[in-house]
């Protein structure tokens, strides 16, 4: 089946009774914000792709309620040598997919291909000399220094989560997604059933060994209710509002915020605020290829960004759902300051915006913008940017997408004219702000860093220090100077934080917050 005859008969199938399939089988419908582009947890910052790994695979450490790291796939663990040496041990039973045990070389093969890519992997990465495992239970990582994080590293829920898969898997080409999802999560990835553009579908795995402990965010016991996963591609609002006041889904994750009043008085519909933390909003700049190689024309843009027109244009005027004055840590956690703020909340002035980039040498360089118009909130921030660079007199071409597509594009390093970019723009979840240990977008390591690709010794230098400091007094002081450095090399220009809000059948129970978690989920 094709998408084009799948979408044809949308009506008919959500139609159907939404807690048994032809087999009899209890099924969960939830409405991503997007498709799913991309299998590799290790490979995307997409969290389409994050809450697919957490679908299909487990976790050494898992995250409580407190997002304190808790042994998940792991019996316990031991520090030993002052910090220099830990031995991690694997809980009996585990199993992948294919029948296969969960050795402790699976385990460490798993946290070398995540260390490559993510950002709080490369940190561990670089304070260890080996991962081994000396038999099939232990994996043991020697360090070069003492990096009391590790624990908070392999237990991280923003894209890149560390999932644990076969060796023969996580062995492969690190630069190269991978294409085979078996894994060792509470439920595996239907190819057979894949619809791209339109459904994605998970069964239940009966081999998987949940723990005792009750649920907590990703820690404890992973129970899986449902006997299958589907995800329903619905990229129209108004569809996805319909498909969900009918009964014909259970969640839709990510509703549009001027159908929030709407849902709150359907009878059946349920709404929560997922986590305070929110989403921040960021545009995110090509720091490769001119003309946003220059330093100044990006700093330039600083005095035409109002955050609350972006959050307006995405969240509508009520102010519980959103927050300006957003700078690169998120809001009330112990990282963020008004340190430099200034640069964001001083008197808008288009005329010296003008100025300022006239002076900084721009010589009419296109500007690509990637406006993937699928997700209403993505296409928001993008109509307020296309709409702002053209006042301030850049030479913007915008290229309309999907959002699966952008993904692809934002790889691309040639020049606008050879399927390059300039300008993309997505949101964080707050609890990827809330320090720069996992903070992907305020790395400044070059092309080791997400698209982008910001290159500064001294953001990285800070970072360093951060990860090292062993006070909070002398981690929020240096944060408070990442945060200077980083309005001075402006490795992306935050634009607010939206309060997430998700929407569901009140017949559920058993949500966890912070993600889209489908254990302890059930009617």
């Amino acid at each position: 089946m094709d998408r084009r005859s799948f979408l044809a008969g949308t009506a008919a199938t959500l139609a159907t009774p939404h807690v048994a399939s032809a087999q009899g089988k209890s099924i969960l419908r939830f409405v991503p914000d997007a498709d799913l582009s991309i299998l590799d947890p290790t490979f995307v910052t997409a969290y389409q792709t994050r809450d697919h790994g957490f679908l299909v695979y487990d976790t050494l450490f898992g995250q409580d309620q407190s997002y304190t790291a808790r042994p998940q796939m792991l019996e316990g663990h031991t520090v030993e040598r002052d910090g220099l040496e830990w031995r991690l041990t694997l809980r009996e039973g585990l199993m992948f997919h294919d029948g296969e045990k969960v050795l402790a070389r699976d385990a460490a093969a798993s946290i070398r291909r995540w260390a490559r890519r993510d950002v709080f992997g490369q940190a561990l990465a670089a304070a260890t000399n080996e991962i081994t495992a000396p038999d099939d239970r232990t994996i043991v990582l020697r360090l070069k220094e003492p990096f009391p994080l590790l624990p908070d590293a392999l237990s991280k829920t923003s894209p890149m989560m560390c999932g644990i898969m076969p060796a023969r898997i996580a062995e492969q080409d690190p630069t190269k997604p991978i294409t085979d999802p078996t894994g060792s999560g509470p439920y595996r990835y239907n190819a057979a059933e894949r619809i791209a553009g339109a459904r994605v579908v998970y069964d239940k795995f009966n081999g998987y060994l949940p723990r005792q402990e009750p649920p907590e965010r990703t820690a404890g016991a992973k129970i899986a209710h449902f006997e299958r996963i589907e995800w329903t591609i619905l990229q129209d609002a108004a569809t996805a509002s319909a498909a969900l006041q009918r009964g014909e889904v259970d969640w839709w994750y990510t509703p549009s915020a001027d159908l929030l009043p709407l849902l709150e008085r359907s009878r059946g519909v349920a709404l929560r605020v997922v986590v305070p933390t929110g989403t921040i909003a960021t545009m995110r700049l090509n720091h490769t290829q001119p003309p946003f190689n220059n330093p100044a024309l990006r700093r330039a843009l600083f005095g035409a960004i109002t955050q609350s027109d972006y959050m307006t244009a995405v969240n509508g005027d009520d102010r519980r759902r959103w927050n300006d004055n957003v700078g690169y840590f998120c809001p009330n956690t112990p990282m963020a300051s008004t340190a430099g703020m200034q640069a964001l909340a001083s008197p808008r002035n288009l005329d010296q915006v003008r100025r300022d980039i006239a002076a900084s040498g721009y010589k009419g360089e296109t500007v690509l913008l990637i406006a993937p118009q699928d997700i209403a909130s993505v296409k928001a921030l993008a109509d307020v940017t296309a709409d702002l660079l053209k006042r301030i007199g850049l030479n913007l071409e915008i290229a309309t997408t999907d959002w699966a597509s952008s993904i692809q594009r934002r790889f691309k390093t040639g020049l606008p004219s050879e399927g390059g970019w300039s300008i993309f723009q997505t949101s964080w979840a707050g609890t990827d702000h809330i320090n720069p240990a996992g903070h992907v977008f305020l790395r400044g390591n070059g092309r080791d860093a997400a698209p982008g690709w910001p290159d500064s010794p001294r953001i990285e230098q800070l970072r360093t220090d951060w990860l090292h400091a062993t006070t909070l007094a002398a981690q929020k002081t240096l944060a408070e100077q990442l945060q200077l450095q980083a309005f001075q090399d402006v490795p992306y220009i935050p634009l607010g934080q939206t309060i997430t809000t998700t929407a569901y059948r009140s017949d559920l129970a058993g949500m966890l917050d912070g993600l889209p978690l489908f254990w302890n989920l059930k009617r």
